[in-house]
């Protein structure tokens, strides 16, 4: 069976999020080639672009609150009390790099059992219009097409499903009838795929 899955995958793993247990597990499945788990190129590249993103921020805050910290010390009454607070304003940024690092071990196994949908040219031209088509960001364009482009492409006798973390990014029932038009069923949660999944494996 084929399995498509996206950024919010990737994501799930690295910050152990509430459903890194069923993608855990898709990823064993694939290891042990039950299922063929495809992930296109730009899904495995836009997670390091929204962990930046929230270094940065959590940066920002701890700036701020240093800042604010150190106002405060100047005042004795305060000073003795401020010391437990060193502790959280280091975990904004320690948890930003160890959360770095855990991506880092999660797109690595992924490429080792996973098949990766190239991002080329024809691509980028199809999200385009795509975009347009089903008012999808340009990050969700990019995806949809990479999915249908290699499902016309790819053997699909024991059927197809793409899963990912947010309704809301694909949730058009033109899209649906699309991939349903391809042998692809949408799934917007893991856990729910991996119930799929587990059902057309028995």
């Amino acid at each position: 069976m084929n399995v498509y899955v996206e950024s919010n995958f990737v994501l799930e793993l690295a910050l152990l999020q509430e459903q890194a247990a069923s993608c855990e597990t898709l990823l064993d499945l694939s290891a042990n080639r039950q299922v063929d788990l495809i992930v296109p190129a730009y899904s495995l590249a836009e997670p390091y672009e929204t962990l930046t993103r929230r270094r940065k921020d959590r940066l920002q805050v701890k700036r701020t609150v240093d800042a604010q910290l150190h106002q405060l010390a100047r005042t004795d009454t305060y000073a003795e009390r401020l010391s437990r607070f060193d502790d959280i304003t280091a975990l904004l940024i320690g948890s930003a790099d160890e959360e770095h690092r855990r991506l880092e071990d999660v797109v690595s196994k992924i490429m080792e059992v996973a098949d990766v949908i190239p991002l080329d040219s024809d691509t980028i031209a199809e999200s385009l219009r795509c975009q347009k088509e089903y008012d999808f960001s340009p990050q969700d364009a990019i995806v949809y097409t990479s999915v249908v482009a290699d499902l016309k492409v790819r053997p699909s006798e024991h059927g197809s499903c793409f899963l990912n973390r947010n309704s809301k990014d694909f949730d058009d029932q033109n899209v649906v009838d699309d991939l349903a038009n391809w042998g692809c069923r949408l799934l917007p949660r893991f856990d729910s795929g991996l119930d799929f999944v587990r059902s057309r494996l028995d």
